[in-house]
Formats: structure tokens, C-alpha cells, sequence
């Protein structure tokens, strides 16, 4: 029998023609017996080294095939091939602006704010604050412009409309420009006043001398937003009466008459107001008096000036009916 020939007593493999000898098996072994129908056959043994063969040492590899040689040679020509056809994917997003991140994409930028201020209203609401600044705008220029004529000197305009000035700036907006001038003001005026006051059981009694410029001071300071009376009132009508009197206190033309009738009605209801022996009784007759006093320099200045007062006293005179009424208003 050659060594090629198939012995017909040698169990055969499953699936496989008769006399061929089964994986494992060496002559003079009995056979193994073969699985019964249903069963699966013994399942092949696990590829690795058997429990009997030893180990390989760690440091020792199996020698390459000349297949693997071969393959790990031209793993690298791969790598670089593929290195040459396929550029830098960051490279690729700089280029292709399609590849861009989803942050940069104009589809993610952040929503627009809502609009705020005027521009957040309606058209209707436009308008309306729109024509409102218009009229500030206009109202402001047109009170520079007639404050600004009413310091200017004489010029064509305050020839023509000099009347419409004044109605808008006096007495309300008059502009004072003696702080500016060569030789300011340095000099503290008090206007102070007295009466005759009948009483309720007949008896005339006299007052006495009561500051009411003073009064006016003590409400200004310490106030945050004094009002214009309290700042201007008395002290611009002590003002208008200096001015169209001379040093005898005769009034000066029509204006004069004006600014005596100005100061009187003032003084009057001063008195009523604030004077407990007027408040009691009526006002027969009153006289006022002007109080100057020079501002003392600083100390270390060399300028000596009188401390004293001086005042103008001014006659008696008796108010109207209605003043002495307290119908003055």
C-alpha cells in the first residue's frame, strides 16, 4: 500500500470520503465514535500553543514571513501616498469656507438685540416725541435770542420790538451783569421796615424795624431750590425804586410812581404775613429804610473800609384802602 492510499478501515472524517483519516488521529487508536444525529461535533481545538508545547519567551518574536517582510515595506509607501492625495483636513476648512464650523456660519451668529429708546416705539409715538424736541428746540433758541437782545445794546431789532423783549425777559428772566463788571458789587443791601399798626381796642402802637431781606436769606440758605421770590422779589423791587429815585426820593418820570406803588404793595403784605403786631391790627401808616454795609476784605488784604451801615430812610407814608385791608394780593 503506498502512503498516498486510503485504508477503508480508517474511520473517516465527517463529511469526508471513506478511508480518510480524521485530524488527530495516529494508527492503532481506536475511533472515536461519531456524534449522533443532532449532535454537532466536538468543536475544533482553540488556534494558539497547546497546554504541552512551552511558551515562548517575551523578547522573542517569530520570524517574519516573506509575505509580512513585504507588507511592512510597503506599508509606508501607502501611508505616504495616501498623505500626498489627502491634504490637512485644517488645511481643508481654510480653504473651503463650506467646511467651516458650525460657530463661524453666519446661520449661528447671534440674533440682533431688540431696538430700544425712541426707535422701540410706534410710528405714532415717533412723531409725537419727535415734534415735541422740535418744539423744546424752538422755544429754547427763541428765549436765548430775546435774552441775548435784552443785553445787546441798541440795534434796529430792540428799536422795533423792544416792548415784545421785555414782556418776555422782566421780571422773570432779567439777567443781572454786575458780577462782570470793572468794579463789582461790594456792598450788602437790607431793606427793613416798620409801621404804625392800630390795634383792636383803638390804640396806635409802632413796630419795629423788622429785616425782611433777612428773613429772605435765612429762607435761601440751606435750601436746595429756593424759590424766584424768595431770591429776586424784594431785592429787584429795592432795585427798580433806587433807580428811578434820586438821593431826595423823588420819583423820576412814570417809571418812578410804578416802582414806589411795586415796593409799597410788597412791604404791605410782608408785614400781614410775617409781623405778629400787624397781624392783630391795621396798617395806618409804614416807612422803609435802606441798610448798606461795605464787604469787609479778606485778611490778607491791606484795603481798610468802614464797617458801619448806612442807611436811607425813606417818609412815612399810608397805604391805600386796600392795602390796609389786607386786600393786597
Amino acid at each position: 500500500m503506498d502512503a498516498y492510499d486510503e485504508d477503508a478501515r480508517e474511520p473517516r472524517a465527517p463529511g469526508g470520503p471513506s478511508g480518510s483519516r480524521r485530524p488527530g488521529w495516529a494508527p492503532g487508536q481506536s475511533p472515536d465514535p461519531l456524534p449522533a444525529q443532532g449532535q454537532s461535533p466536538d468543536p475544533l481545538p482553540a488556534q494558539g500553543p497547546s497546554p504541552a508545547d512551552p511558551l515562548p519567551d517575551q523578547d522573542q518574536s517569530p520570524a517574519p514571513s516573506p509575505a509580512q517582510t513585504q507588507g511592512q515595506s510597503s506599508a509606508p509607501l501607502r501611508v505616504q501616498a495616501q498623505d500626498r492625495q489627502s491634504p490637512d483636513p485644517s488645511h481643508a476648512h481654510a480653504q473651503d469656507p463650506s467646511l467651516e464650523s458650525p460657530e463661524s456660519s453666519p446661520a449661528s451668529a447671534a440674533a440682533p438685540s431688540p431696538p430700544t429708546g425712541v426707535a422701540a416705539l410706534s410710528l405714532g409715538y415717533q412723531v409725537g416725541a419727535a415734534l415735541v424736541v422740535a418744539v423744546i428746540a424752538v422755544a429754547t433758541g427763541v428765549h436765548l435770542l430775546m435774552v441775548f437782545l435784552s443785553l445787546a445794546p441798541s440795534n434796529t431789532v430792540t428799536k422795533q420790538h423792544g416792548k415784545a423783549v421785555e414782556r418776555w425777559v422782566y421780571p422773570e428772566f432779567e439777567q443781572n451783569w454786575k458780577l462782570f463788571a470793572p468794579n463789582p458789587l461790594q456792598q450788602n443791601i437790607a431793606v427793613q421796615v416798620r409801621a404804625v399798626v392800630r390795634a383792636r381796642d383803638g390804640g396806635l402802637r409802632t413796630t419795629g424795624w423788622t429785616d425782611l431781606s433777612a428773613q429772605d436769606g435765612a429762607a435761601i440758605d440751606g435750601n436746595p431750590v429756593p424759590s424766584h421770590t424768595q431770591q429776586n422779589e424784594l431785592r429787584r423791587a429795592w432795585d427798580f425804586f433806587a433807580a428811578t429815585h434820586g438821593t431826595d426820593n423823588r420819583a423820576m418820570g412814570l417809571r418812578g410812581s410804578l416802582s414806589e406803588q411795586y415796593l409799597r404793595r410788597i412791604v404791605v403784605m410782608r408785614l400781614y404775613r410775617d409781623d405778629p403786631t400787624s397781624r392783630e391790627g391795621v396798617i395806618q401808616r409804614v416807612q422803609i429804610r435802606s441798610s448798606t454795609t461795605n464787604v469787609q476784605p479778606p485778611p490778607w488784604s491791606r484795603e481798610r473800609v468802614p464797617d458801619k451801615p448806612v442807611y436811607r430812610l425813606l417818609p412815612w407814608w399810608s397805604p391805600s384802602s386796600d392795602e390796609a385791608a389786607r386786600g393786597v394780593r
